[in-house]
Formats: C-alpha cells, sequence, structure tokens
C-alpha cells in the first residue's frame, strides 16, 4: 500500500530510488541557488565603494537579471521539495495526471506535465 506521502511520485512512475535521487538534486541545486545569490549580493556590497563608471549600468541590469532568475528556481526547487514532503511531487499542478517521469529526471522542480506545459508556453 502507498503511503500518502509517496503517491504521486508512484503514479508518475518514479521508483524509491527515483525518488532519492531527485531529493539529492533538488537539494544540491538549492544549495548550488544560495550560494550564487550570496555572491550576487557580496559583489553588489563590494562594488559599493568603486569608483563611479567602473561597472557599467549594463553590467548591473545583466547582475540584476541574473538574480532574479536564481531566486526565481530557487522557488521553484524549494517548491519541488515541499512536494516531496507533502506527498504531490509528481502531479501535475493543472490536470493533476502524473508528470513523467523522464521530465522529472531532467527538471525535477517541474510542476507540469509536458502536456499542460506545452499549453501554458503557447499562451504566452
Amino acid at each position: 500500500m502507498l503511503s500518502h506521502q509517496t503517491a504521486g511520485a508512484y503514479d508518475a512512475g518514479l521508483t524509491p530510488e527515483d525518488l532519492a535521487a531527485l531529493r539529492e538534486n533538488l537539494h544540491e541545486q538549492r544549495l548550488f541557488r544560495r550560494e550564487q545569490l550570496r555572491q550576487f549580493a557580496a559583489r553588489s556590497t563590494s562594488r559599493a565603494g568603486d569608483p563611479p563608471g567602473r561597472d557599467g549600468p549594463g553590467r548591473a541590469e545583466v547582475r540584476a537579471q541574473l538574480a532574479a532568475s536564481a531566486r526565481m528556481v530557487l522557488t521553484d526547487v524549494e517548491a519541488a521539495l515541499a512536494r516531496m514532503d507533502a506527498g504531490t511531487y509528481g502531479s501535475c499542478h493543472l490536470c493533476r495526471r502524473p508528470v513523467e517521469r523522464e521530465r522529472l529526471l531532467i527538471v525535477p522542480q517541474a510542476r507540469y506535465c509536458g502536456r499542460c506545459q506545452q499549453v501554458r508556453e503557447a499562451a504566452r
């Protein structure tokens, strides 16, 4: 009998080994993104005393965009870990069908099955 915490993952065709590897991957991604954000923050504070004009506005904008992207991925990773803990990992947020195993192995923080992701992207 499946526990509530693993039902969604098993529906997605994930083995306990898959789930453990995905959890480890997500933990590693979380550490990487946190470190990345720490480095962005350190660069922005260390540059405060530099002479004006050393770093053009273009570079600052790129750093801000990279930091925003890292925050977004970190949020997705933490949400995936929370879904694992809640037993809803591996279920599509839109149609509630299982997210394909192959998709989760490539994008472990995926919220949507391949079909729903395509629909969302087409609507943009």
